[in-house]
């Protein structure tokens, strides 16, 4: 068991008033250790909590003052107190095997924890699922979970997930839904393994059997340059143009029997097959908006609101960590550095974004040009670092971020670059934010990634 630390104490809080301090160890609450955040805001949720803590000084208690209910006013360094439940399928699409040596060793935790799925929407097998954690997540409410289904067919979901656990496992999906604890499926659709027709089973058998399903986003497979499964390959245009359809008839079978779509195919999709987006009433609520489903058509429909004079309605971050106050962001969801930059000039904007970014940023080129009331120069970064296909925004690193800049010949007077790209201030390959912009011959300003975000990036 380790202890997180205090990283963070608001002013004023009841935790600052009895003289807590960042960097003190917390070890229990009322005497007992919590396993993780969600233990532990509810221990911390009483009156009058008693914190035992590690500092400078050593190990002491704490009486603090609050009333029930009323925050403690800290963030910790973790959310995962004991061990991470770590993963023990070895998928043969599993982006982690795809990653080159050298990294820093949290990029290769592969972690198949209910817990994250809670918390940070991370997405689970159940591989792993007990009796327990089924308690635990029926008594304490802990919903929503997003689970990786891929193949409901016993036989493709083992040999897919190369674990014998995966013909089985699904039955903790039933218990679940049983329940009524709201689950949101995903399926990695890998060509000539689970998509085609076994896709066409899937989606049949989620329909009549899972049915209680919040949602399930289908993305196409991800590879990386370092991969060495023979078996894998990507879409073709005309494979995703197929798969699309495919989709886009058990949407339609999913209204007709449950009244709501429940499929959801992910904007990659659309790009490969060079379909449009759909529109908005398509995604529904946007169920499965961060795992790439819908994201353009937030985006555009944003610029359309703004154009108009109105506000976006934006779907809501993934994950229960945002309605917990001491549990910390993790990945992207990291503090950065993100605002204006004085030093900024006023002349044409360069946007760095993946490849798929830029195509879905040049048609709304002129819009957003009128809205930013200056010029824009959309600079596709091609990711050599990871290679493949590998052209979302999320995996762009410092290095090749770097040399878009180094050999771009159009003069702009900074740089806006999407918050995806980071987790906290460093990218992917460690290169930190400072020294990206120490590399750069005009100011980088760190923008959410969003219309709003980018217009007032550029108007900065």
């Amino acid at each position: 068991m380790s202890h997180p630390t205090v990283i963070e104490i608001v002013n004023d809080s009841p935790a600052a008033e009895a003289g807590l301090s960042v960097g003190a160890e917390l070890v229990a609450v009322n005497g007992i250790v919590p396993s993780d955040v969600i233990e532990y805001q509810q221990l911390v949720d009483d009156a009058d909590p008693e914190l035992t803590i590690r500092d400078s000084g050593g190990q002491r208690n704490l009486l603090l003052s609050k009333n029930a209910g009323e925050p403690l006013g800290i963030r910790l360094s973790s959310s995962i107190f004991d061990r991470v439940q770590t993963c023990d399928n070895h998928c043969e699409f599993c982006f982690i095997y795809q990653l080159p040596p050298g990294m820093r060793e949290s990029l290769y935790l592969k972690d198949d924890d209910y817990r994250l799925s809670f918390l940070y929407g991370n997405f689970t097998t159940l591989t792993r699922f007990t009796e327990l954690d089924l308690a635990r997540v029926v008594e304490e409410r802990l919903g929503p979970l997003y689970v990786s289904i891929h193949a409901t067919d016993p036989e493709v979901r083992t040999r897919m997930l190369r674990n014998p656990r995966g013909a089985t496992s699904l039955r903790w999906l039933r218990a679940l839904l049983d329940y009524d604890v709201t689950v949101h499926g995903q399926v990695v659709l890998c060509p000539g393994i689970n998509a085609g027709s076994v896709f066409e089973q899937t989606a049949a058998e989620i329909l009549a059997r899972y049915r209680g399903l919040a949602s399930v986003g289908i993305v196409p497979l991800g590879l990386s340059r370092y991969n060495t499964e023979a078996s894998l390959r990507v879409h073709t245009a005309e494979e995703a143009a197929a798969d699309l359809d495919t989709i886009h008839f058990w949407q339609d079978e999913a209204m007709r029997r449950i009244g709501r779509r429940m499929f959801f195919a992910s904007d990659e999709l659309y790009l490969v097959a060079k379909r449009p987006i759909p529109p908005r009433a398509a995604y529904e609520d946007f169920p499965q908006h961060e795992n790439g489903i819908g994201m353009i058509r937030t985006f555009t429909d944003e610029i359309g609101a703004l154009s108009g004079g109105g506000e976006a309605d934006l779907p809501i971050m993934t994950g229960e960590w945002r309605t917990i106050p001491s549990a910390p962001g993790e990945g992207y969801r990291a503090p950065r550095h993100i605002g204006s930059d004085p030093s900024a000039g006023d002349g044409p904007v360069g946007v760095l974004t993946g490849t798929y970014g830029a195509a879905a940023l040049e048609p709304l080129l002129p819009q957003l040009e009128r809205l930013c009331g200056r010029s824009l120069h959309i600079l596709a970064v091609e990711n050599r670092f990871f290679g493949g296909n590998t052209a979302v925004a999320g995996l762009l690193v410092g290095a090749d971020l770097r040399d878009a800049i180094t050999n771009n010949s159009r003069s702009v007077s900074r740089y806006l670059l999407p918050d995806v790209a980071l987790s906290g201030d460093a990218f992917l390959d460690d290169m930190s934010l400072g020294d990206l912009r120490a590399a750069s011959p005009v100011p980088i300003i760190v923008t959410p990634a969003t219309a709003g975000g980018l217009i007032e990036g550029a108007a900065a």
